[in-house]
């Protein structure tokens, strides 16, 4: 049996890895990943800003990446 993260518990990861910048770029990410409902799953103004907060502190553009 393969374990899946739920959407709540993957978007934390994905915030985590450094790859994602902004909350979009989770969702962006979460929808090529197969998941489903993700606008449900991520509502709220608290869980946002901690997603957010989480994006700020591990966010590591991809070599070769220049910011705009």
């Amino acid at each position: 049996m393969t374990f899946r993260s739920t959407t709540l518990e993957r978007a934390y990861e994905l915030a985590r890895e450094g790859r994602c910048r902004t909350v979009g770029d989770i969702k962006i990410q979460l929808k090529l990943e197969g998941y489903e409902r993700i606008r449900e799953s991520l509502y709220g103004g608290t869980l946002n800003a901690a997603l957010r907060d989480l994006c700020r502190e591990h966010y590591a553009p991809a070599e070769g990446h220049v910011e705009p």
